[in-house]
């Protein structure tokens, strides 16, 4: 008894916070592209915030339920259906043993997170359930899901439990849902906060100037491990060689045509290209949610306010596990 895939998607793997500790052995943090969805989602079903899930790509993802779960789908509306009708998201779910779970057309954000009670039955590589499929570690067999693949969901926590039990007999979903729109922005348009990266100084001032006052278009290559950016060429004031030096999610690089480069989740250990800058981890997730062709303007913010930012973030999360705790779930009408 588990959960079947009928048709693997684009790209479905199974994502959790990451893979710390390892990067100074060339293993990369990897984990989901939007943390903030894969947290929510999480606390919805009364899992730790860092179990592993479902991140869905685009879409066509479907899958076949062999049992009774709790779920919960966050991140980009790709609109989900159950046996055909349509699914709410950012809400517990309680599907039933026989349905079909499909991912359609994403029409906002690019990503779901699809989290279930008890979190998926795998085992950790290096600590962390994500996959790298690079080296083929983590994960499901360290891959993206394929047809036919069975997994199993483990033990239901207790306040899962409790809220399985309270949506047996009842509506298979609660009348409320999580304001996402509060953490994450699935828009096709953004503003994306950055900080100085440690090469800043060295691009010419009119690079600079077009940098912030102009579009850049994330291209058709764009995935796990970077976007790259079409829009107003960005130069040195002179050659510079750089030795390869640590970069993270979300660094933006640029290379010698003068088109940057953001890493993503999957980003290397290191990297050496000139780095303008870093987007700040508060935007990191509505970045992630963006899709092909979405429009960037740049914005610099000082690391206070970027610190700022962050610490807004956590407190409004903490408060809605919080509140998702007290609440106990008595509301599921």
């Amino acid at each position: 008894m588990g959960i079947k895939v009928l048709q693997p998607g684009i790209l479905a793997t199974i994502q959790d916070l990451g893979r710390y500790g390892f990067q100074k052995f060339g293993v990369i943090v990897g984990g989901a592209m939007d943390s903030i969805s894969l947290r929510i989602a999480n606390l919805l079903v009364g899992n730790s915030q860092g179990e592993g899930l479902l991140e869905v790509t685009l879409y066509g993802t479907t899958l076949l339920f062999e049992s009774d779960e709790l779920i919960a789908i966050t991140g980009g509306n790709l609109q989900p259906t159950i046996d055909g009708k349509e699914v709410p998201m950012w809400r517990p779910i309680l599907i039933r043993k026989g349905s079909v779970l499909k991912f359609n057309a994403a029409i906002s954000g690019c990503r779901s997170y699809l989290s279930f009670s008890g979190g998926i039955q795998i085992p950790k590589v290096m600590d962390s359930k994500s996959t790298y499929m690079r080296a083929k570690i983590g994960g499901f067999e360290g891959r993206k899901l394929q047809k036919n693949d069975i997994f199993e969901c483990d033990k239901r926590t207790e306040l899962g439990e409790r809220l399985f039990k309270q949506l047996k007999n009842k509506p298979t979903y609660v009348s409320w849902s999580v304001y996402y729109t509060s953490f994450v922005a699935l828009k096709k348009s953004q503003i994306i906060r950055i900080i100085r990266g440690s090469e800043y100084e060295l691009f010419d001032e009119k690079s600079l100037k077009k940098f912030f006052s102009t579009p850049y278009i994330i291209t058709t290559n764009a995935d796990r491990m970077g976007y790259r950016l079409e829009g107003e060429a960005i130069q040195l004031k002179e050659p510079f060689e750089l030795l390869s030096e640590g970069v993270t999610f979300g660094t933006i690089q640029v290379p010698s045509n003068g088109q940057p480069i953001i890493l993503m989740a999957d980003r290397q250990t290191t990297g050496g290209y000139s780095k303008i800058g870093q987007v700040i981890s508060a935007d990191l997730p509505s970045l992630a949610q963006m899709q092909a062709n979405g429009r960037i303007y740049f914005k610099e913010v000082t690391l206070e306010e970027a610190q700022w930012a962050l610490i807004q973030q956590e407190k409004k999360l903490n408060k809605l596990a919080l509140g998702l705790r007290l609440k106990d779930y008595k509301e599921c009408e």
